[in-house]
């Protein structure tokens, strides 16, 4: 019996060739683990990266290959009168409550104490230094416009990039990694660069649109340095419409989150807004730690740290106070009707991105996800629906070719699951395993 013939769309395709080409002496596929503005944020006396070189031995016996950071090159490059406060940088973090303890106790990413200060060039000189002993590359990237200086002591980091025209902060970006570039290529880490991006999910920073000035700037920069992959990141880049992406960049430096029934709850908790009136709402009051004090009790960040931030006082309030048990039982419970739709997406938008950059021939990068924004102490993205669906993330990434790909943006070593460590060993073993056939040198 002869097989039928149902159109060429019928006929398998392999898209695991690279969607691009990348230097010749970075690796072939990135193993990532996100440090972000945590790895000088939570470098205080016994927090997870006191010890910078410990964290670098400990992220490549886990088998990562790949740091990506936010090197604030606005604060250390920026030219902005900003030199001494960077080299004496004072950590506070959100700052303590009247109720006691501090802002972000349990809110991912924000549990920062602060009390400590930082000589933050000679730091990101000493993470190159240990990257290059132990075989790790980095990704250079910011987040001063979406976060980074709401954990300063003092508001003048802020107030400075924040006084900068909307329509000429690209251009300063881009300026200053330019100098950043040539200060680290003069202390011998040009190699160490796998990738410089001008900024952080600019569709969820305090910048224009990258259509308007950012994509230019992307092709000013990679004009100057043809030997490095420059782009920008999106935190939800058009998935349905990828031509909307302005021409330009140098890399698919995508995420890709899922949140499905974590966005269920989240809506009905109404814990990522401000400002709503009567705050907390029921459900979530029914979901409260019980020694949660009141949010007037509990007190605010001072409101600069707000404006140089994308999260919210209801944020803040509702993660350092959620009963984490009850928020995991109310996502395991409900997560049934969301497993499908939740995989199709994670595998879509990878798709996506992947296609997009084989299409414009440029290496594709998944640098965040896969399911969203938990509390601290949640453990749904920890847990085995969480990682099935990160892997199933990683195998979809693998399999079209994407050159670097996160475990999840848990998987550092200030979030609990940095203790899963056999799980990601075994993850990043499949990522650097996965075949790079027809790699070609830029």
């Amino acid at each position: 019996m002869t097989e039928r013939y149902l159109g060429s769309g019928a006929i398998p395709r392999d898209e695991s060739s690279p969607t691009g080409p990348v230097p010749a002496h970075l690796p072939e596929r990135l193993a990532i683990t996100l440090w972000d503005f945590s790895w000088y944020t939570q470098a205080g006396p016994g927090e997870p990266y006191a010890d910078l070189d410990a964290a670098v031995v400990d992220a490549a016996e886990l088998g990562y290959n790949a740091v990506r950071i936010c090197a604030a090159p606005l604060l250390l490059f920026g030219g902005l009168g900003l030199d001494d406060l960077a080299g004496a940088l004072e950590i506070e973090g959100l700052g303590a409550s009247p109720a006691g303890g501090f802002f972000g106790q349990r809110t991912r990413w924000y549990d920062t104490p602060g009390g400590f200060t930082i000589d933050l060039r000679a730091r990101l000189l000493a993470l190159f230094d240990a990257a290059e002993r132990h075989g790790i590359v980095i990704i250079l990237a910011s987040w001063e416009y979406q976060q980074s200086p709401a954990f300063a002591a003092e508001p003048e980091w802020f107030e400075t990039i924040d006084a900068i025209p909307l329509d000429a902060r690209y251009r300063v970006l881009a300026d200053a990694w330019d100098r950043m570039i040539g200060w680290l290529t003069t202390h011998g880490h040009r190699d160490r660069i796998a990738l410089v991006e001008l900024h952080n999910e600019v569709d969820f920073s305090i910048l224009p649109d990258l259509a308007d000035g950012g994509a230019a700037q992307v092709e000013r920069l990679r004009t100057r340095h043809p030997d490095l992959v420059v782009t920008a990141s999106y935190g939800k880049p058009p998935h349905l419409a990828m031509h909307r992406v302005p021409d330009g960049l140098g890399a698919a430096q995508f995420h890709v989150y899922s949140y499905g029934v974590l966005d269920e709850l989240q809506s009905l908790l109404d814990i990522r807004a401000e400002g709503s009136e009567g705050f907390p709402n029921a459900a979530l009051r029914s979901m409260l730690r019980p020694d949660a004090p009141t949010p007037e009790a509990y007190g605010r960040a001072a409101d600069w740290k707000y404006r140089a931030t994308v999260v919210t006082d209801q944020m803040i309030y509702g993660y350092d106070w959620i009963d984490e048990t009850a928020w995991d039982a109310w996502l395991f419970d409900h997560y049934a009707p969301y497993e499908q739709v939740m995989r199709r997406e994670i595998a879509s938008r990878t798709i996506a991105i992947a296609a997009w950059a084989r299409w414009k021939n440029i290496p594709a990068v998944v640098g965040e996800g896969w399911v969203g924004y938990t509390p601290l102490h949640g453990t749904f993205e920890e847990s085995g629906i969480g990682r099935a669906l990160a892997e199933h993330g990683i195998d979809t990434a693998i399999a079209h070719g994407v050159w670097g790909v996160v475990l999840c943006s848990n998987a550092a070593p200030h979030h609990p699951m940095w203790q899963q460590r056999e799980w990601q060993r075994t993850m990043t073993a499949r990522i650097l395993a996965a075949s790079a056939a027809a790699r070609e040198p830029v």
